[in-house]
């Protein structure tokens, strides 16, 4: 079967990534070890592995095309109808892509469940950034929200995350989706929040549904995004949310470091937290080398330094 009209799509601009051309692993069907209730796929039984993929050539040739025709790629995003570290081969196909990418970097989109298997964990090592979900902790969660396959040993993803974390010397970012009812519970917040602390990743995304799931469940509120980036403390937190509301207010420079010294604010935050007088306190405070401005993965946060 010949897939290679459907490997890859774009390229397209990401906010934090810059221009990326997206590689789907599993281009023919879903085959993913989740069957995660927000998923904006169709429902489908959890699979441990894919019995159809494109071969390394037919994914490098779709690469080196779209090389021909986007000479400008700045990020090679490794994705999949499903997870893409079920694709069998993904080990060669990274050392391939590294061979060829030059200055482009390679991202991975994964849902963190099979980085305990050798394999898998040396092969995330040679790709720049690594993206994963950790929705849940309590194995209660994970078969309520994520739905796991049998084969999956979820004792074993947090730990496996802490060590990769420890080894890795590229960016390693977490993402957690909440949905209503399910993982916004404080107890399963409480597991989160340790579990991060412990996995030390460079930032975190949070998020929730905005595209229709697969299956009937509901999104948080931006409120309560707000209230969990409040309480992951000295954490990077980076809050993903469509069309966020402004809530602006007024903070003297002693605010500004008090709020820094607790939780790193990215731009996008300052813009919409930030008044016109509070942005001029933040800019002298930057000048004068009290708050810095780091990049983290493609998005800077405002430090106390």
């Amino acid at each position: 079967m010949s897939y290679s009209n459907s490997i890859t799509f774009g390229p397209v601009p990401s906010r934090r990534f810059g221009i990326s051309l997206g590689v789907d692993l599993s281009p023919s069907k879903k085959q993913c070890n989740f069957d995660c209730l927000y998923c904006e796929l169709e429902g489908a039984k959890t699979v441990s592995s894919m019995d159809e993929y494109p071969n390394v050539e037919e994914v490098i040739n779709e690469i080196k095309k779209s090389y021909l025709k986007h000479p400008k790629i700045d990020v090679i995003t490794l994705t999949a109808n499903g997870e893409p570290t079920l694709y069998p081969k993904l080990d060669e196909l990274v050392d391939k892509i590294n061979e060829i990418k030059g200055e482009t970097k390679t991202l991975i989109l994964s849902n963190g469940s099979t980085i305990y298997k050798n394999k898998v964990f040396n092969t995330l090592l040679k790709i720049d950034i690594v993206k994963l979900s950790l929705d849940c902790v309590s194995e209660k969660c994970f078969k309520k929200l994520d739905r796991q396959d049998n084969s999956i040993e979820i004792d074993k993803i947090i730990p496996s995350m802490c060590e990769f974390s420890n080894q890795t010397e590229n960016d390693f970012v977490l993402e957690i989706l909440f949905v209503k009812t399910l993982n916004d519970k404080d107890e399963e917040i409480t597991l989160l929040y340790d579990a991060i602390k412990s996995i030390n990743p460079l930032r975190v995304d949070i998020g929730t549904i905005d595209r229709p799931p697969a299956y009937d469940v509901k999104p948080v509120s931006f409120e309560f995004l707000e209230s969990i980036a409040k309480r992951f403390e000295n954490i990077n937190v980076n809050i993903v949310y469509k069309n966020r509301p402004k809530l602006l207010q007024s903070y003297n420079e002693k605010e500004i470091l008090t709020t820094l010294s607790r939780r790193p604010l990215t731009k996008e935050d300052i813009s919409n937290m930030f008044d016109e007088n509070s942005i001029k306190n933040l800019e002298k405070l930057v000048n004068n080398g009290l708050i810095s401005l780091v990049s983290s993965a493609g998005v800077e946060f405002y430090k106390k330094a």
